[in-house]
């Protein structure tokens, strides 16, 4: 049984349900520790006011998501990216977040050169990351699923993920998301490896048959991952912070109202993690 008290939700899981304002007094509101941020929610919101909402409702920013999208096609708007990168580094720390998530970007369009685009997302993480570093942000790599290695991340598997904080080194490491690694055959090993470098943990469940492969999230014990196994694995590499429940949802729980939602997050928490 997870311990409530380590439970944050990602604001994905009610994001057409609540503003920031409205999710930040709603998870609070429901006993929820903790709240990580999407940032097109906190442009709407305005930083300032999201810094004072989380301060005054109690909750830990357990990340912000997301930076990262580091391929471009040419070299300004790799540029513009890379800024846009060291801003999420400033938003994170003035929200004091765990960590920024780096979903780091697949191929630029018009590209088939995939070995390209992962050599550009080492670059920029690496111009990146002294920033981050004197800010005191974690940047954390989540590694996604290889679906989604053209489109939004090529970064796909713990080991990729790894490999790249052992060459940037201190100040990086990874955000583990079930949905993206459940299926690894290496993931047991790699977890091991990341023990002190797993800077969020990501949880929810994959239906089974899933319906979009983008916004049909299932809910903890709705579906087929193995959470109590990976749950152990995270334990066993030394995570003990706080856990994310995300669900991108658009046909079930996108739908429903903002508490029940909540209530089911704790529920399946404590039941299923």
């Amino acid at each position: 049984m997870a311990d409530p008290a380590r439970l944050s939700i990602n604001q994905a899981t009610t994001r057409e349900q609540h503003s920031l304002a409205d999710a930040i007094k709603a998870y609070a509101e429901h006993g929820v520790a903790g709240i990580s941020i999407w940032r097109d929610k906190l442009a709407e919101c305005g930083l300032d006011e999201a810094v004072e909402l989380v301060r005054g409702h109690g909750l830990r920013v357990s990340g912000l998501c997301r930076a990262g999208q580091f391929p471009a096609a040419d070299a300004a708007e790799r540029q513009r990216r890379i800024d846009d990168n060291r801003l999420a580094v400033a938003q994170a720390a003035a929200l004091d977040a765990d960590c920024l998530v780096i979903v780091a970007g697949g191929l630029p369009e018009g590209s088939k050169d995939i070995v390209g685009a992962r050599e550009m997302i080492r670059d920029a993480l690496g111009q990146v990351l002294p920033e981050a570093r004197a800010a005191g942000v974690p940047l954390a790599i989540e590694p996604l699923h290889p679906m989604y290695a053209a489109d939004r991340c090529a970064v796909n598997t713990l080991a990729q993920a790894l490999d790249l904080c052992d060459e940037l080194g201190e100040g990086i490491g990874v955000a583990v998301d079930v949905y993206h690694v459940w299926w690894d055959p290496d993931l047991d090993a790699q977890i091991r490896r990341a023990a002190g470098r797993i800077h969020a943990y990501h949880v929810c469940d994959w239906l089974v048959p899933t319906r979009d492969l983008l916004l049909d999230r299932g809910m903890m014990g709705d579906g087929v991952i193995d959470l109590k196994a990976i749950s152990a694995m995270v334990a066993g590499a030394g995570y003990d912070g706080l856990i994310e429940v995300e669900i991108f949802s658009a046909e079930n729980w996108w739908k429903r109202p903002g508490d029940e939602v909540i209530e089911t997050c704790k529920r399946r928490f404590q039941d299923c993690v």
